[in-house]
C-alpha cells in the first residue's frame, strides 16, 4: 500500500513557505449532517518522525482506507504533534449555498481556526495543500491542489483523519438525538437503512433537504406517488 511522506512539505517549506498546511473534508456526499473541514500543519520545521511514532505514522492516509479503531489511535498522535484547525458547516448552509461551496466555507473555517495557533503573520508565510482538484476561491494564501492528496502528503492525509473523526462523532451523538435514522451505523449517507428511516418519518433538521433522494423520500412524496400509481391507466 503506497505511503504518504512528507516530500512535498519538505520542498515547499525547502522553497521559503515559513508553514506548510494540508487541507481537506468529509462529509460531501451524506444526505444528513454538515461536512466538516481539517487543516493542519506539523510542528516540527525538520518533518523529522520521533522514532517511538513510525507506526503510527506511517498510517497517516486516506481516512476511508483506516479502520475506526486506527483512526481514533491516529487522531490522538495528530493532536500531539500537528497544530489542528477544524471548519463545520451544518445542513442548513449547505442548503443555501450547495454542497460545493459549503466545502469551500468548511475548509476556510478550518484555516481561521488555525489562527488560534499561528499569528496573522505567520499564515501569510503558509503554503495550503488542498485536497482535490480545486483550488480555494476568494483565497489570498498560496495554495495548490492534489487530487488524491490524502494519499501522498502526509498532513493532508492528517487532515483527513481529523475531519472524519471529528464527523463521525459528531454523528454518533446526533444519533442519540434522532436515534430512528441510523446515524450511529451510516453517518449520514443514503443507505437502504437510513432511506427506509426518510420514508416512514420523514427527515429531521440534520437532513439536506435539498439532496434529491431527501426530497423523494419524505413521506408526502411517496403518498403522492404511490397515489399515482394508483390511477387508473388510460387505455
Amino acid at each position: 500500500m503506497q505511503q504518504t511522506t512528507f516530500e512535498i512539505e519538505q520542498e515547499k517549506s525547502a522553497g521559503g513557505s515559513r508553514f506548510v498546511i494540508g487541507v481537506d473534508e468529509v462529509g460531501r456526499g451524506p444526505l444528513a449532517g454538515p461536512v466538516v473541514a481539517a487543516a493542519v500543519a506539523y510542528r516540527d520545521p525538520s518533518f523529522a518522525i520521533p522514532p517511538e511514532q513510525e507506526k503510527v505514522f506511517a498510517l497517516m492516509r486516506d481516512s476511508k482506507k483506516l479502520s475506526e479503531k486506527q483512526r481514533e489511535q491516529v487522531f490522538t498522535t495528530i493532536e500531539e504533534y500537528f497544530a489542528v484547525g477544524i471548519g463545520i458547516i451544518p445542513a442548513e448552509t449547505i442548503d443555501r449555498v450547495n454542497i460545493l461551496e459549503a466545502t469551500f466555507l468548511a475548509m476556510k473555517a478550518a484555516i481561521s481556526d488555525l489562527k488560534r495557533v499561528f499569528s496573522a503573520g505567520d499564515m501569510q508565510q503558509a503554503y495550503f495543500l488542498i485536497d482535490g482538484n480545486q483550488l480555494l476561491p476568494n483565497f489570498s494564501g498560496e495554495q495548490e491542489a492534489l487530487i488524491g492528496g490524502d494519499g501522498i502528503a502526509k498532513s493532508i492525509a492528517a487532515a483527513s483523519i481529523i475531519a472524519k473523526v471529528t464527523r463521525d462523532r459528531m454523528m454518533d451523538a446526533f444519533d442519540r438525538e434522532y436515534p430512528v435514522y441510523g446515524f450511529v451505523r451510516h453517518k449520514g449517507y443514503g443507505t437502504k437503512e437510513h432511506l427506509d428511516a426518510l420514508r416512514k418519518y420523514g427527515a429531521c433538521p440534520l437532513h439536506r433537504q435539498s439532496f434529491r433522494p431527501v426530497q423523494l423520500s419524505s413521506p408526502d412524496v411517496v403518498n403522492r406517488r404511490f397515489a399515482r400509481d394508483l390511477r387508473p391507466k388510460r387505455k
